[in-house]
């Protein structure tokens, strides 16, 4: 294995283990497999950001919009087991220039929160990692 593929296998498993401490109820205890489950989740939800953007306009509009982020929010939630009482905020992005699943700044700030984040203080659920 490269040196960049092993940094990047070895940055993965950090952020997942990461999550797990952030989410100590997720369904998927793996922590590369659970951030990988999760890139899907947000490849999904940065597709939609993007075509809100540009086009094709979405047929049944904003209601079909807010059906797709919901179910792919709820399917994201379920994985985290992200339930009960007191979930951590987390929400879709509709802005295709940042990643689209996230934490509240204001949640991260107050937990101080061990994951990685964008310039606004944003918890990023699923980074792209490359390992460098």
């Amino acid at each position: 294995m490269s040196t960049k593929k092993q940094r990047q296998a070895e940055q993965i498993k950090a952020h997942g283990e990461n999550l797990l401490a952030i989410f100590p109820n997720a369904t998927e205890r793996d922590p590369i497999a659970l951030c990988k489950k999760l890139r899907r989740m947000e490849a999904k939800a940065q597709a939609i950001a993007l075509r809100l953007c540009n086009g094709p306009e979405f047929p049944g509009g904003y209601d079909e919009v807010d059906a797709l982020t919901g179910a792919i929010l709820e399917n994201v939630n379920a994985i985290l087991g992200n339930t009960g009482k007191n979930p951590v905020p987390v929400f879709v992005n509709r802005d295709p220039r940042g990643y689209a699943l996230k934490i509240d700044d204001e949640w991260m700030h107050n937990k101080q929160a061990r994951i990685y984040s964008d310039l606004g203080g944003y918890g990023i659920i699923a980074p792209e990692i490359t390992g460098d």
